[in-house]
């Protein structure tokens, strides 16, 4: 089997952890676009004493790593004024907390590399990953509130969803299990963040439900599918925040602090 082959089923996640990172589907695309480049320039410098994922990744962290860290993407020819505001916001938030400690947090509860996995990918000793996840965690934590509206047709899972986002310190503005009804709830109460699953109780999309409420205002939104990567392509539009059921209560807590870091509306005063 060629290499190719044995990265292509990482692709999609190595695609969601970029744009987690990164908080924009433009920019985590790019690192990763360069990544592949990389590898197809020079396919000798890719780690053969690791498996292919571990590999991927560490190809990924080494393109980051040549950009002072994340600091630029390596290409990002938009002019869009909405994603000018958002670099903004994240160079901003950037500025506040390391970007190991993001980059631990992310691996581990979003990506589930072990601790050792992902000193590994970080370049630092296995013992500083913990301490690494807890200091991101306490410092997004603080810098983040926000209104959530949960968009679940499944009861335990609605339940679970609002037990975390409560016991984060945010507020739960409604749960919908409708398209309709999530719009109605969204009017009813603006959400700085919406949880939204994909299936939804009548038959209707999640997807769609977050369209109607995004062609009303602009909102962060983290999806929850059992099946990422048929909505991680690569192609646009796509959701820069995505979780897989069944998920662990880490992810959950992971991706809605790194969602609401990138959000100009919870941007500290």
């Amino acid at each position: 089997m060629s290499l190719g082959q044995q990265l292509q089923p990482h692709l999609p996640f190595l695609r969601r952890y970029g744009r987690a990172l990164t908080g924009s589907q433009v920019h985590g695309d790019a690192y990763v676009r360069a990544t592949l480049e990389a590898i197809v320039a020079a396919p000798e410098q890719f780690p053969q004493d690791v498996d292919p994922r571990l590999g991927l990744y560490r190809m990924f962290h080494v393109i980051w790593g040549s950009t002072n860290m994340g600091d630029a993407a390596p290409v990002a020819n938009d002019d869009s004024d909405d994603i000018a505001a958002q670099e903004q916001v994240a160079q901003a938030r950037l500025a506040r907390i390391t970007p190991r400690s993001r980059q631990a947090l992310l691996l581990t509860a979003m990506e589930g590399f072990t601790h050792e996995d992902a000193a590994y990918l970080i370049g630092v000793p296995d013992e500083d990953v913990s301490l690494l996840v807890r200091d991101a965690l306490h410092e997004i934590e603080k810098q983040t509130h926000a209104r959530v509206l949960i968009i679940e047709d499944e009861p335990i899972i609605a339940m679970d969803l609002e037990t975390i986002v409560r016991d984060l310190g945010h507020d739960v503005t409604a749960v919908a299990v409708t398209r309709d009804e999530a719009l109605r709830e969204a009017r009813t109460e603006r959400p700085g963040l919406v949880l939204a699953d994909i299936q939804l109780a009548d038959d209707s999309s999640g997807i769609d439900a977050v369209k109607d409420i995004l062609a009303e205002f602009a909102v962060p939104v983290i999806f929850i599918t059992a099946f990422p990567e048929r909505l991680l392509t690569g192609e646009r539009p796509e959701p820069t925040f995505l979780i897989t059921k069944p998920f662990q209560r880490s992810t959950v807590k992971a991706a809605i602090a790194q969602a609401l870091f990138f959000d100009e509306a919870t941007a500290p005063a």
